[in-house]
């Protein structure tokens, strides 16, 4: 008679994905939603895609703000890949500022969510192909750090959508 595999001793895999895996999904996220505006003709389309990139990317940059940054920061005693990533959120919130809540009116609207567009390509690619693989080599807990971002991520949703 066989016996039954031994129940496995550690602990259940937090239902937060690791920090930099949640911020990969967010960019796949914004990005596709980028590739929808550029597709569609439809005027209230493209304002409800401009409210819901400007969402996911003010929560996006808060969050990383508030705590992956300090947290990649200290890890790596950086002090050129935060801060540079913390000057190009100040550009992209400029462009949000100019864009969200606007009626889409023509082809200046739609140069700035394409320049918008371009400038998130440029930060994500950085992120992804320096900070990311550099933050994976520390210490740094990042299943406990994605928990924690997936926690303030809700917070800040939530309040975005009771306003």
């Amino acid at each position: 008679m066989a016996t039954p595999p031994k129940a496995k001793t550690t602990t259940a895999p937090s239902k937060h994905p690791e920090a930099t895996a949640m911020l990969r999904a967010d960019h796949q996220r914004v990005s596709g939603l980028f590739e929808q505006y550029e597709k569609t003709r439809s005027a209230a389309k493209k304002k409800d895609l401009v409210t819901t990139i400007c969402t996911e990317l003010s929560v996006h940059a808060q969050i990383e703000e508030e705590i992956f940054y300090p947290a990649v920061k200290k890890a790596l005693r950086d002090k050129e890949l935060v801060p540079e990533a913390t000057v190009e959120h100040a550009t992209l919130k400029s462009l949000i500022a100019q864009v969200e809540g606007v009626e889409p009116d023509g082809e200046m609207f739609d140069a700035k969510i394409k320049v918008l567009s371009e400038y998130v390509k440029h930060h994500v690619k950085e992120e992804q192909t320096q900070m990311f693989p550099q933050a994976k080599k520390t210490a740094l807990d990042m299943r406990a750090l994605g928990a924690q971002m997936a926690l303030r991520k809700d917070e800040l949703l939530a309040s975005r959508h009771t306003l």
